[in-house]
């Protein structure tokens, strides 16, 4: 069974490994193993392979992040939750959306199964606004203010229920930072080295000023699996990471 639930003392670097393929999930993370810290799965793997695959993925002994966020009624949701605890995944993510009642229920179910278990409790992390979307975005779904404000918002509610951390842009994370504290997670995904392409990410940032930002994690998929040598790609980010983060004389 999947035990680790720690992290080296650095920023982290969690490789999203989107892919049905659990062969190919598996070449992928063997591959860049050392580079990295952890392991995004996320609805696309979990659909297709379920709670065994995710166990064989963490037979690498590497901290996983399921991201598979979880948006429903409070009930369901915890149902949910009680059903991953025992995988002891370190990241879960839910919707902050869901509202408070639904967050505050996932989390104290998170501790209480895990409890049971006597497994480590996976920190939970709200989704936010997701990076593929941006303002105007928000305004067909009438939500008629700045993109930054509503991320804010969501998580302060996120904070208010209980909840870890949040996912949110890098764009964000200052703002979050200053109103939730230094111990609230931040882990960010629309990571884009210098020159790359941003994809279906509409709100990106470089690794180093995500870190300067005050990221907690790093959420980093393709420039890493899509790039024609991804152990070189993962020590190239890796290493301006670390640069970044001794430079800030940020730990987590």
């Amino acid at each position: 069974m999947f035990m680790t639930n720690t992290i080296r003392k650095r920023i982290p670097i969690f490789c999203a490994l989107d892919s049905s393929n659990i062969e190919e999930v598996l070449n992928i993370a063997q591959s860049i193993y050392a580079e990295v810290d952890g392991l995004k799965l996320g609805l696309e793997f979990f659909l297709a392979q379920g709670p065994e695959g995710i166990k064989r993925v963490a037979e690498l002994n590497l901290p996983i992040f399921l991201d598979l966020k979880l948006h429903d009624i409070p009930n369901t949701v915890a149902g949910a939750i009680r059903s991953l605890a025992q995988l002891a995944p370190y990241y879960i993510t839910v919707h902050s959306s869901g509202g408070e009642a639904m967050l505050s229920l996932a989390r104290t179910t998170a501790i209480e199964e895990a409890k049971r278990l006597a497994l480590p409790t996976p920190k939970l992390l709200a989704v936010t606004v997701l990076t593929s979307l941006d303002e105007s975005d928000l305004k067909k779904q009438n939500i008629n203010s700045q993109t930054s404000e509503h991320v804010l918002r969501m998580a302060q509610l996120a904070k208010s229920a209980g909840i870890d951390g949040v996912i949110c842009s890098p764009h964000e994370i200052t703002a979050i930072r200053k109103s939730c504290g230094e111990n609230f997670h931040i882990v960010v995904p629309g990571i884009r080295p210098d020159g790359e392409a941003k994809g279906d990410q509409k709100r990106v940032m470089s690794p180093s000023q995500a870190v300067d930002a005050g990221a907690t994690a790093l959420v980093i998929g393709r420039p890493i699996i899509a790039a024609n040598n991804p152990v070189m790609a993962a020590k190239n980010i890796r290493a301006a990471v670390d640069l970044a983060q001794n430079s800030a004389k940020k730990f987590v």
